[in-house]
């Protein structure tokens, strides 16, 4: 089966599709670009994670979770022995960058502050929710509705 391009009507659009492009009227001049999706957002840890050395690592990048990344953890042995785990080996899939580690896996993940482990936890259901790393709050004493960004600040500076 051959297929082929439909040329559109003179009658409905008034010009010739044989003209040149100089004679075409700018239909559209202004063409929206697509909006990029973002895949990856920074972080900065409450506490950070100390390597062997004694190095402070607290700023960081997450990516965008996979459906393969929430599916494959639930093969792994240590959550099949305790679900806890799970959030564990699914954060050393999708953290990115971690201070100046070459490499962030679940190891790093489980030798983690409890803060941070939350922390990321939240962070994590944010980003993969939402699609953003925005909150909406409101203040106790005005009841003011606002944002506040999660990723990229410690917490209580927003």
């Amino acid at each position: 089966m051959r297929r082929t391009a439909l040329r559109p009507a003179t009658v409905a659009t008034g010009t010739d599709p044989a003209a040149p492009p100089a004679q075409q009227p700018a239909a559209a001049e202004h063409v929206a670009e697509p909006r990029r999706l973002r895949t990856e957002f920074e972080f900065e840890l409450p506490r950070g994670y100390v390597d062997e050395s004694g190095t402070v690592h607290r700023t960081g990048a997450m990516r965008l979770a996979t459906a393969r990344d929430e599916l494959v953890p639930l093969r792994d042995v240590r959550v099949q022995e305790n679900p806890a785990y799970l959030s564990v080996v699914l954060l050393g899939r999708v953290i990115t960058r971690l201070g100046t580690l070459p490499m962030v896996h679940d190891g790093v993940v489980e030798n983690m502050f409890a803060s941070d482990l939350a922390f990321l936890q939240d962070f994590y259901r944010q980003v993969n929710a939402e699609g953003h790393t925005r909150a909406g709050v409101t203040c106790p004493h005005c009841e003011h509705a606002f944002e506040v960004e999660l990723g990229g600040s410690r917490l209580g500076e927003s």
